[in-house]
């Protein structure tokens, strides 16, 4: 058993950022524990090629809006990466009802442009991961339980490649993963207040309920056609498409499925992929069919991202949950820093930015004036 000035539970973007706000303020003493395979949480990027630098596509989060999250565009900037407009040039395609030909009509503009990252929004994790001194990062550190001992926490953890339990001793923790997440997959001894479970049970975690599927090609031919890649469809079962090409690399349309979690469940990936691929083909002509390769991802059957309240529930934000607690033995023990946690951004890859902020700065301050 060891001993640690901070345990940081997650190591998506909230969690690394928090890291790496510690180690500006020359806090090393952490570790952080990330119950997935691999760190950066909902977001994560598909590629079928090694040309890592250009041919990833994100089956997570894929937007940022620069103007209206100036500091996440800050940090992005900071970081040295590259951003550039969502492709919208172009005609949209609409499927009205499955007994209608798809039309094409004027695209919508977006405003303020929706802005991607080059390499996809894993290089915002891999460009932190990267900065970080600490040796005490882990991945497939499943976190099962905190108990309050007054002097110390007492995390007990699964590690999923040896099938081995580990706990270690903090001082603090900063909750780095969605607030219901947290309420459901970790036992608190002794249990936190009955208000704040109740808080972070209805917090709606983003992307939970949702899949998407990607269409790899050489060449991006819908925009010869004078399409934009854009396409929404009441047939499905994709309901949204966009354009997913990366600049200087191969092409590629996203979309978003319109079915139920728990239908999608029963149909399997192979049987969606199926339809995903006939709809393409109705909607963007016979080239569509040629696709390089094609994936798919299911965040409603992600047991890190999604629990039996997000199967059918839309993502509805509404009064930010308490990230502390404000009394008792389990007062200022504990930081939420999970997207979920910010005010302005709840569930962006903006909020975890800000809820991470804060949270280092909140516990920075306390920890001052002791």
């Amino acid at each position: 058993m060891n001993h640690k000035q901070i345990a940081i539970v997650g190591g998506g973007l909230s969690g690394l950022y928090a890291a790496f706000l510690l180690e500006q303020q020359g806090i090393t003493d952490y570790v952080l524990l990330e119950a997935r395979s691999y760190f950066g949480g909902r977001i994560l990027d598909y590629t079928d090629t090694k040309n890592d630098d250009l041919d990833r596509f994100d089956l997570g989060p894929t937007w940022i809006w620069p103007g209206l999250q100036p500091q996440l565009d800050a940090l992005i900037n900071n970081l040295g990466l590259e951003k550039f407009a969502q492709y919208d040039q172009g005609y949209m395609v609409v499927e009205r009802s499955s007994n209608e030909p798809p039309i094409t009509m004027r695209n919508f503009v977006n405003s303020p442009a929706s802005m991607r990252l080059k390499g996809g929004m894993g290089s915002l994790i891999r460009a932190i991961y990267e900065r970080l001194q600490s040796q005490e990062l882990y991945v497939s550190a499943r976190v099962k339980s905190i108990r309050n001992g007054s002097q110390m926490l007492e995390i007990s953890y699964c590690d999923a490649q040896s099938d081995s339990e580990h706990t270690v001793n903090v001082d603090h923790v900063f909750l780095a993963l969605p607030p219901r997440l947290a309420a459901n997959r970790i036992q608190f001894i002794p249990p936190l207040p009955k208000t704040l479970t109740e808080q972070w049970q209805e917090t709606a975690t983003w992307m939970a309920p949702h899949a998407k599927y990607i269409a790899i090609y050489d060449v991006p031919f819908w925009r010869e056609q004078g399409l934009s890649g854009d396409a929404r469809s009441a047939r499905g079962p994709m309901v949204e498409i966009h354009d997913a090409s990366m600049p200087g690399g191969k092409a590629a349309l996203f979309g978003f499925l319109g079915i139920p979690a728990n239908y999608r469940k029963e149909l399997g990936v192979e049987e969606i992929k199926v339809h995903c691929r006939a709809q393409m083909a109705r909607l963007f002509g016979t080239d569509a069919e040629n696709f390089a390769a094609d994936a798919f991802k299911d965040w409603a059957q992600d047991e890190f991202t999604a629990t039996e309240f997000d199967l059918n529930m839309t993502n509805q934000h509404g009064r930010t949950p308490d990230n502390t607690v404000m009394g008792g033995i389990w007062k200022n023990r504990m930081t939420g820093v999970g997207s979920e946690w910010s005010a302005q951004f709840p569930g962006y890859i903006a909020g975890a930015i800000e809820a991470a902020t804060i949270g280092v700065k909140d516990y920075v301050e306390r920890r001052s004036t002791l």
